[in-house]
């Protein structure tokens, strides 16, 4: 029986036995021909970012025509939910499994476009990446720089008592597998930067 388990502005996902299914909605506001070009080319888009990475729900079907994807569920726990309530070194190590993940995906040139703890999910010690409806393949160290950036927003925004730490960590996850890092946590300093300043101007 497929069971809905939550719905977004883009999807809603099902669960279908061991299974989920992302089902891109119809949008009555775009014009129809439109809607379908979207759907399709996103769904196209997500599986391919999806299909090119270790860490995420392996995909079972995609079926460009109906825009649906159908994957494996990732029986575990949301990081959200747990990242404050494990013990210190438990949470830590799952920060530097945060990010080993992102540094894999940025040398992939993979950029996720929604990186929070709310697109995570640790199962069995390993730490999965989903929801790449907001994905995209970009060399730009800029878009990297913005990937981190929303990322540590997150983690002030739901983790304020340990996002310091928490993040201070990531970033030496970050550091293991990407040869490219320093280049992009110089340009996630600009980012900052030009947000403290709009933030002072506003």
């Amino acid at each position: 029986m497929k069971q809905e388990i939550s719905r977004g502005a883009e999807a809603v996902i099902y669960k279908l036995g061991s299974n989920i299914i992302k089902d891109r909605i119809k949008k009555s506001y775009r014009i129809p021909e439109l809607d379908i070009k979207l759907r399709k080319s996103r769904t196209k888009r997500e599986s391919k970012l999806l299909e090119s990475l270790d860490f995420v729900p392996k995909i079972m079907d995609s079926n460009e025509k109906n825009m649906k994807i159908t994957m494996e569920f990732i029986n575990g726990s949301l990081i959200r939910d747990i990242l404050d309530k494990v013990p210190k070194h438990e949470r830590l190590k799952i920060c530097k499994g945060i990010g080993k993940n992102l540094s894999m995906m940025h040398e992939k040139d993979v950029i996720h476009g929604d990186l929070t703890t709310s697109n995570m999910i640790l199962k069995e010690s390993k730490v999965y990446f989903i929801d790449f409806g907001l994905g995209f393949i970009s060399r730009r160290v800029e878009d990297k720089a913005v990937d981190i950036h929303l990322l540590k927003q997150a983690l002030e925004a739901k983790h304020n008592s340990h996002c310091q730490e928490s993040f201070k960590e990531i970033v030496e996850g970050y550091k293991v597998n990407y040869p490219n890092y320093k280049e992009v946590l110089e340009r996630l300093k600009k980012v900052e930067s030009r947000g403290r300043y709009k933030a002072k101007i506003s």
